[in-house]
């Protein structure tokens, strides 16, 4: 409607806008293809299908550039134009509603419109690292607890993360724990382990969601075993023997002991030493702290002594 005032002279135009009693809502999965009809905008607004185009009724979504829906000026009808990505417009945000601004003219109508995206499965849970690597101490106790970073599903709702799965192991359990709304594992030590055993494990770990069809995803747990020194070096013969002629020459080699330790690095170092010896053989015999090789130092008499332990 036009309405046209004189005041002095001046001539003054106002437009009147047709607003319409209530907005429009309609609901549409996210990822439909191109052209999937959503609904009749001149069914549901009792617009003349045939005065569509003369009207240039078109939809602007608010805060956007490009058009994700279009209307079919032939029947009225309300499509998809480009992919709907839920993810996209409205993150994690439990209700994704997209406003639209629906204008006409001749007259010129403005009418409110809303549209709810609802979620559909399209993304599978992602850890955000492909590895975890964790240094465990072989004499950390059972029942050891370690928390891995929970895997994180773009999508909301059921669709999201629901559940962890472990990769049997003779180590390790799954205690599973929800924090903030968000469900992460908990690695729990169900049997001590023995780097001698095994001196790493891998582990794969599954996240799942509770979509249809179901997605997942996985990281690999890399467990490193470090040492603890609880092995005792052993030697390779329970008694070494050896035969030495009298006054042997200084230097000369008796025998040479050998011992291993299972351990790793500075616990698995062998020194040798003399557990006990008189003061006299003291004074006979060296040993290699390193090598364990024994050697004679002094003056070997056999009237004197025949027999050494």
């Amino acid at each position: 409607m036009h309405l046209v005032l004189r005041w002095h002279g001046v001539i003054f135009f106002f437009v009147l806008v047709q607003y319409a009693h209530g907005d429009l809502m309609y609901s549409v999965q996210e990822e439909l293809k191109r052209g999937s009809v959503i609904g009749n905008i001149a069914q549901d607004l009792g617009l003349e299908v045939g005065r569509l185009s003369a009207r240039k009724i078109r939809a602007k979504m608010e805060g956007a550039d490009k058009e994700v829906i279009g209307i079919n000026l032939r029947n009225g009808d309300l499509c998809v134009a480009e992919r709907i990505d839920r993810e996209e417009h409205c993150g994690e945000k439990p209700t994704c509603v997209l406003k639209f601004d629906l204008l006409l003219e001749n007259p010129l109508e403005l009418h409110r419109m809303s549209l709810q995206v609802q979620d559909i499965n399209d993304n599978e849970p992602i850890f955000p690292k492909d590895i975890i690597k964790l240094e465990i101490r072989e004499s950390t106790d059972k029942g050891a607890r370690y928390r891995i970073n929970a895997a994180h599903d773009a999508d909301i709702g059921q669709n999201t993360v629901q559940s962890y799965i472990l990769q049997q192991n003779p180590n390790f359990v799954l205690n599973i724990q929800t924090s903030g709304g968000r469900k992460y594992g908990e690695l729990v030590l169900d049997k001590e382990l023995d780097r001698e055993e095994q001196q790493e494990l891998k582990i794969m770990l599954t996240a799942v969601d509770g979509g249809s069809p179901q997605r997942s995803g996985t990281v690999v747990i890399h467990v490193t075993v470090l040492d603890a020194n609880d092995n005792a070096p052993v030697f390779t013969e329970d008694v070494y023997t050896a035969r030495l002629p009298e006054n042997s020459p200084l230097k000369t080699p008796v025998i040479t002991v050998s011992a291993a330790d299972k351990d790793d690095g500075i616990n698995g170092e062998v020194i040798y030493e003399f557990s006990r010896l008189s003061d006299k053989s003291q004074t006979l015999f060296s040993l290699d702290s390193k090598t364990g090789e024994m050697i004679v130092t002094g003056n070997i008499d056999y009237e004197d002594r025949s027999r050494f332990e």
